[in-house]
């Protein structure tokens, strides 16, 4: 399915586009470091970068040239030459390695000699035969100490590639050198069969190429076999195990290509942790990938102006429907639906590495319409009132990287997430599935570990981890019927009677009394008490309550109106009736940390506003 649907993304749109460059069947789009300039006799005449320097954040970088050249195959532990291309140990005989395996540069410098001789023979012009006289005459033992070689010896040894060049012509674009080169690459030795991609009957690809550009590696196969335990109804052997995984040659050059291309956009992929995001749809409007990145990754841009897209006409198109939307307010997701046109198939793929491979994560196919509907009933369940009187800046729309690391220790110096947990969240938000459990126990362990720490902009519950509690939750309940249901809302139900809502409602009043009465308090019973009254209420509340009967009595000017507000709340649960729970189950604890939240929420809007009409007072009373 995935490689199936590369392939039509390259053969339907992108070799059809005139700007995506895309290399043809038989060719590879790689970097080149280096021309070498030789003469007629094969005599070095030169070598030349290539490089383009890119200004990074804090230098510049120096890149190879992008270009196409005839199949290129990435150097592994085996050895195999590519044609007119290859890195220094191919081309010159020489390489960083030589000094560990002294035979490492001369069994390859061997091999790329023979394979380029018997295509060249077959080109009657003076571009192959010079070619050949340097294979024939270069010695790789004097190759270090020639002028034009030392000057960047450095760089060569690292292994950039080279290509050939004869009298200002690259040799592998000079068209008698392609034709022969097709000719070899449509028919050279090959297993016949059945492919699973195409269904006909066409040579198959015994090696696939290599992926770039995915977090974590620098080169990956997606489709590979190196050991016996991979055997496949025994067809899979040294010689012929391309037919393990019967892919053509065309189709194989297809997907690979069509990934690659998709990997080197900037608008078509994200990381997440160790997880590489690639998507695409089946047109060629950028819109849809483009709209994909900003109601995903990055929703804020929806609201306001933030990292806009990279392609002009889909920004454009994205700020339209942005303004539609009540741009700068809470994003309206339904009538964000409304207002998108097109519904064309769309493919999100994660991948990651795996020792030298590369591992899908998952993989997801739909209409775009489909896939956007779950994307915006994920942030509507996510949907939660702000604490206006926060420590921190609260987002208006929670992107999936800040969703991510709110599982990972505050305090970790290196910041990672789970291995598996991003590819089963974003697996959840993207076909619309129950979130995962481990995301919720996560969320719930780091409230039991962390402590409010204003330097470190630590929060212990904070707006996205009540997000994420209220959407699991409302999610694992939505085909059942439960009191808990009740409370997975937005905001404050001050109506609701289930205890452990109550109870979470109950200690926000209670640290609220502490604070009114001890107002430079450092620390306030959140800090000691929280996590013991969360699990086993019965064992720490009626301690909080007499605490509390002692601020009231030290508040003159807040006492009475905490004191109501704790006697409203005992009235709710009935302590006089029904003891407090000695536990909560996890999920009663979710509801009880929704309760803290909201209670603390409505406190905030509630002084909000009261000050707000106090300053109106201060301002008419003044003019």
């Amino acid at each position: 399915m995935i490689i199936e649907a590369l392939y039509r993304y390259y053969y339907e749109f992108l070799i059809k586009d005139d700007e995506s460059n895309i290399a043809p069947e038989g060719y590879t789009k790689i970097g080149i470091g280096f021309a070498l300039d030789i003469s007629k006799r094969g005599k070095v005449l030169g070598v030349i970068p290539l490089y383009t320097t890119k200004q990074g954040r804090n230098k510049s970088i120096q890149i190879q040239k992008p270009m196409i050249v005839p199949r290129y195959s990435e150097p592994t532990i085996n050895v195999e030459a590519s044609f007119l291309c290859g890195k220094s140990a191919y081309i010159l005989g020489i390489s960083e390695r030589d000094e560990k395996n002294a035979k490492y540069s001369a069994k390859r410098f061997k091999e790329f000699c023979s394979f380029n001789k018997e295509l060249l023979h077959q080109v009657n012009c003076e571009a192959a035969e010079a070619v050949i006289a340097f294979l024939d005459n270069h010695d790789p033992s004097t190759a270090r100490a020639q002028p034009d070689i030392s000057r960047y010896l450095e760089e060569i040894l690292k292994g950039d590639r080279f290509v050939f060049r004869f009298e200002n012509q690259l040799v592998h674009e000079i068209p008698e050198i392609k034709d022969v080169w097709e000719k070899y690459y449509a028919g050279k030795d090959a297993s016949m069969g059945q492919c699973l991609v195409t269904g006909e009957m066409a040579p198959l690809a015994r090696l696939h190429s290599k992926i770039k550009g995915v977090k974590g590696t620098t080169a990956g196969s997606l489709v590979s076999f190196n050991k016996d335990a991979f055997l496949s109804y025994g067809h899979r052997t040294k010689e012929t195990k391309e037919l393990n995984a019967p892919v053509s040659r065309k189709a194989e050059a297809a997907y690979t290509a069509a990934l690659n291309h998709l990997l080197a956009s900037e608008t078509n992929k994200f990381f997440l942790d160790d997880t590489t995001v690639v998507f695409w749809a089946e047109s060629d409007e950028t819109i849809y990938p483009e709209l994909f990145g900003a109601v995903l990754i990055n929703p804020e841009y929806l609201i306001e102006d933030a990292e806009p897209p990279k392609d002009k006409s889909a920004q454009k198109k994205i700020e339209a429907l942005a303004s539609k939307v009540k741009r700068l307010q809470q994003p309206d997701w339904d009538r964000l639906l409304d207002e998108v046109t097109g519904n064309p198939r769309f493919y999100i793929l994660g991948l990651s590495p795996n020792q030298g491979r590369i591992s899908v994560r998952f993989f997801v196919s739909e209409p775009f319409r489909q896939i956007l509907t779950r994307i915006t009933r994920h942030h509507k369940d996510l949907e939660i009132t702000t604490t206006l009187g926060g420590r921190f800046k609260q987002p208006k729309a929670i992107n999936l990287r800040d969703l991510l690391f709110e599982t990972v220790p505050p305090k970790a110096k290196v910041k990672k997430i789970a291995p598996l947990l991003e590819g089963v969240v974003t697996r959840a938000i993207l076909t619309g599935s129950r979130y995962p459990d481990e995301l919720y126990y996560s969320i719930i362990t780091r409230i039991r570990a962390d402590t409010d720490d204003k330097d470190r902009r630590i929060e212990k519950i904070n707006f996205i981890r009540a997000a994420i509690a209220k959407a699991y939750l409302l999610r694992k309940y939505a085909q059942i019927q439960h009191p808990i249901k009740e409370v997975l809302v937005m905001s404050l139900n001050d109506q609701s009677t289930y205890v452990p809502y109550v109870l979470g409602r109950l200690f926000a009043v209670l640290e609220k009394t502490q604070r009114d009465a001890n107002p430079n308090l450092n620390t306030t019973i959140k800090d000691r008490y929280f996590t013991s009254a969360c699990a086993s209420p019965r064992s720490v509340f009626p301690t909080l309550l007499r605490l509390a009967q002692h601020h009231i009595s030290k508040d003159d000017k807040r006492g009475r109106f905490n004191d109501k507000n704790i006697e409203e709340l005992e009235d709710r649960l009935e302590i006089d009736k029904n003891p407090l729970p000695a536990r909560l189950t996890l999920d009663e604890q979710g509801a009880f940390i929704l309760g803290y939240y909201h209670q603390r929420a409505a406190f905030s809007a509630f002084f909000s506003k009261k000050g707000d009409k106090a300053a109106e007072s201060d301002k008419a009373e003044n003019s």
